[in-house]
């Protein structure tokens, strides 16, 4: 069992910063990588940055320059800076548990980001 556990999320004005936090538990032997996405009212589910090991993050256009992913063990992070409203979405955190490309993906709850304009 994989257990997700999002924190740090919130409302904040337009250009304002915020750091959310994910820190994994349980049967976590493998980790391959962790990431995060978003979903915004009436949208799909996307990716925003993801780590996977001994790679570079990958990142999503529209975010970046703005936004830096880390890994500290089975901890991820996301700094958000410059936010924009369009930024606005509920964010899950996952990690990827075995290999690359047959893995299990676990997702947490998510944690709500709101930018005001």
């Amino acid at each position: 069992q994989v257990r997700l556990v999002e924190s740090g999320g919130g409302l904040v004005q337009a250009g304002g910063s915020l750091r959310l936090s994910c820190a994994a538990s349980g049967s976590i032997f493998s980790i391959t990588g962790m990431g995060w996405y978003r979903q915004a009212p009436g949208k799909q589910r996307e990716m925003v940055a993801h780590i996977f090991s001994s790679r570079s993050p990958n990142y999503a256009d529209s975010v970046k320059s703005r936004i830096t992913i880390s890994r500290d063990n089975a901890n991820v992070y996301l700094q958000m800076n410059s936010l924009k409203p369009e930024d606005t979405a509920v964010y899950y955190c996952y990690v990827k548990i075995g290999p690359l490309f047959s893995g299990t993906d676990y997702w947490g709850r998510g944690t709500q980001v709101s930018v005001s304009s």
